[in-house]
């Protein structure tokens, strides 16, 4: 009995190291299954679901359009698009035809008619540089035999670049040509051979001219009742910093930053005053939830990531992702004029009760990826409605978005600026070209007349929109 009663108790032991070893295995399949769906949910991560670029996004991503059978080009029924006369002030040319036959018999008797039929044919003239010399002579004083030279008239500039030159200069910067690109257009189309180390220079003179209106227009921006702000990243001589732009309506500006923290962006946007539409960066919790629009566009990436999950995120998924789709189409129906804003309040606010629920629900399902997504949803719940109870609130930052996009653009292929004096010129010459863009004015122009100000001190012009 003795042995058996060891036997029996040496296999309980067994079992209980077995049973051990069953519950530690388990717990490590439960880890390693949530592991394995979370790099999946980061494999199938793109444009659609996820604050990846569309650029990233790998062939295939977004569905194709289903086939119309319709040839390519304009449709029966198409409105054709001709191109315009160029104005009467503009021909530098004209020549004048008549018809010496008739096109269907021959006959050579023809009586003139008054219709007339215009062709244009426009090309640019060969272009030579303006160069004025300026020769200035010696004298020598009879009286004390110290030499003199004649000074330069006021006005004229000691730098090779005029104010047109410097104008076609900037133009060409804030349109991304590289340095080394402006160096070879300049020398090809303009017959200017100029050093890599002239055009820093005059990238310099560029940046102090449209440094006041540049000024001017962020202060502008900081006092509108609505902002959109938004941020990437800037590469300053090989290391990481900041890029952040505040977009209104007709100004947008640029600002190169050491970081992204809470604090670098309240000193960056002032006094908090009006209403700003961001995404959810916790960098922005100083500012007034109630003044706040969250972005719906990244929240709707965001359901389309739980739709596609393979557990409960996806039930929840689905039923956001309409909520929010649908809240937007009616929203273009109240910028479109075809559904009235007291409508669409009232939506919104049966809206917002049904998007809680189903946000308390994610936080109860205790998902990882889906559940702390949906609690910060709610801390973020008094800035989801925002535009549709205050006029002029867009329920999307896309308007920041696209004007930072051609910023990114420029850090894609320049690698971002080696100095500080870099970093400035960049931030103003986009602030202007981009600014006078949405309000469709001529980026040349302004920028050579702001080099021409800056050389006779007169005023500069500025970058605000016209009352």
């Amino acid at each position: 009995m003795a042995a058996l009663g060891k036997r029996l108790a040496k296999l309980e032991a067994q079992v209980s190291q077995l049973l051990a070893m069953v519950t530690e295995r388990d717990a490590e399949i439960v880890r390693l299954k949530a592991r394995v769906a979370e790099l999946e949910s980061q494999l199938g991560q793109n444009s659609t679901n996820s604050g990846k670029p569309p650029s990233s996004d790998p062939p295939g991503t977004r569905p194709s359009k289903p086939a119309t059978g319709r040839k390519p080009g304009g449709q029966p029924g198409h409105e054709g698009h001709k191109r315009c006369l160029l104005p009467p002030e503009m021909v530098t040319a004209r020549t004048v035809l008549r018809a010496k036959a008739c096109a269907c018999c021959g006959s050579r008797r023809l009586e003139p008619g008054e219709g007339v039929r215009a062709h244009q044919v426009v090309d640019v003239p060969v272009i030579r540089p303006d160069v004025h010399q300026y020769d200035m002579h010696e004298a020598t004083c009879l009286d004390c035999g110290k030499s003199t030279w004649a000074k330069l008239p006021s006005g004229v500039s000691t730098s090779m670049f005029g104010p047109r030159l410097l104008g076609v200069v900037g133009y060409f910067l804030a349109a991304r040509v590289s340095r080394r690109q402006l160096q070879e257009i300049l020398r090809e189309l303009f017959g200017i051979p100029v050093s890599l180390g002239a055009l820093s220079q005059a990238e310099e003179r560029i940046s102090e001219a449209i440094a006041g209106p540049t000024d001017a227009a962020a202060a502008y921006v900081r006092g509108q009742p609505v902002k959109h702000v938004d941020g990437s990243t800037w590469r300053l001589a090989g290391s990481y910093a900041a890029l952040w732009t505040i977009a209104t309506k007709f100004v947008v500006t640029f600002f190169v930053l050491a970081n992204a923290k809470t604090d670098t962006i309240a000193a960056l946007l002032g006094t908090l005053k009006g209403i700003m539409v961001t995404d959810r960066g916790s960098q922005f919790g100083f500012w007034a939830m109630k003044r706040r629009q969250i972005c719906w566009a990244h929240l709707i990436r965001k359901f389309v990531a739980f739709s596609e999950r393979k557990d409960e995120g996806a039930e929840l998924g689905g039923p956001l992702l309409l909520l929010a789709q649908t809240m937007l189409r009616a929203w273009h129906e109240v910028r479109d004029g075809t559904r009235t804003r007291k409508r669409y309040q009232t939506m919104a606010r049966n809206a917002q009760v049904a998007f809680e629920a189903l946000l308390e629900r994610g936080v109860s399902l205790r998902l990882r990826g889906v559940s702390g997504s949906c609690q910060d949803m709610l801390d973020h719940k008094q800035a989801l409605f925002t535009f549709a109870f205050q006029a002029g609130v867009d329920p999307t930052n896309n308007h920041a978005e696209r004007m930072l996009r051609p910023f990114v653009m420029w850090r894609k292929t320049s690698y971002g600026s080696q100095s500080d004096r870099g970093c400035l010129f960049a931030q103003r010459i986009m602030t202007v070209s981009q600014s006078l863009r949405l309000q469709g004015r001529s980026v040349f122009e302004f920028l050579m007349t702001a080099c021409q100000a800056a050389h006779t001190g007169a005023s500069a012009p500025t970058l605000l929109p016209t009352p």
